[in-house]
């Protein structure tokens, strides 16, 4: 079994909080897989289901950031879970917007999230940092993390959000590595085919190409030649 913890700050005044990108994913995991009903638990919220072939337990602390190891402490002792087996997703100031990346162990960074389950579970835990970019300087963090997402955000972050639940099951089964494609995927989806291959694709091309097209046109003028220009040049270089 697997606790999936999201950190944030209760009631709807944080609810589009950067500092609330845990919960959003909590949410939209729940919903994508039909998790059951939220309800009141370990001083948070409480949902429960499977994600591929593991259960797994997905928790929203409700102490409010600072006091989150208590909730999830609790959920820990009471399901016997180890420490290793838990999964916290937590907003990231040090990674760019919408970059995503995997840890286990190691320090808190000063995130007072990080630094309450720390004391109360160890280090010894995964998480998923979720990148939201940096305000430029330390003494404006506490007001951006706590303000909400800018409209100009809607799009990476809901590419962010589909992808985690995307690729859920991955990291439930300890497929970092495939997690982590999931959502690189939605994110960056591929570019299609366009068809064209071995034709030119850009103005730069064309013009690199037009000094052999103008070799390899009729100097008589009055000449009937109905050769296309592509195929007077495979003419008279082939």
């Amino acid at each position: 079994m697997k606790l999936f913890v999201g950190l944030g700050n209760p009631g709807a005044k944080y609810a589009q909080n950067r500092h609330n990108i845990g919960f959003m994913v909590l949410n939209r995991v729940a919903i994508d897989h039909n998790f059951s009903q939220w309800r009141n638990k370990f001083q948070g919220q409480l949902t429960e289901g499977r994600l591929g072939r593991d259960k797994v337990l997905l928790l929203k602390p409700e102490t409010f950031m600072n006091l989150s190891g208590q909730s999830v402490s609790e959920a820990l002792r009471f399901y016997k879970i180890d420490s290793t087996d838990v999964v916290v997703f937590h907003d990231e100031i040090d990674l760019a917007l919408a970059k995503v990346k995997l840890k286990s162990g190691g320090g808190h960074a000063g995130h007072n999230g990080l630094r309450s389950i720390h004391q109360y579970i160890s280090p010894n835990y995964n998480r998923v940092r979720l990148g939201v970019g940096h305000p430029g300087h330390k003494d404006r963090v506490p007001s951006y993390v706590l303000s909400d997402f800018a409209k100009a955000d809607q799009n990476w972050l809901e590419d962010v959000l589909r992808g985690i639940s995307d690729g859920a099951a991955f990291l439930a089964n300890d497929e970092g590595s495939k997690f982590l494609n999931a959502v690189a995927q939605s994110v960056n989806p591929p570019r299609p085919s366009t068809g064209t291959k071995g034709k030119p694709q850009t103005k730069k091309d064309m013009q690199m190409l037009e000094p052999l097209l103008k070799l390899s046109s009729d100097p008589d003028p009055t000449s009937k030649d109905t050769r296309s220009s592509l195929q007077k040049l495979a003419d008279r270089f082939l």
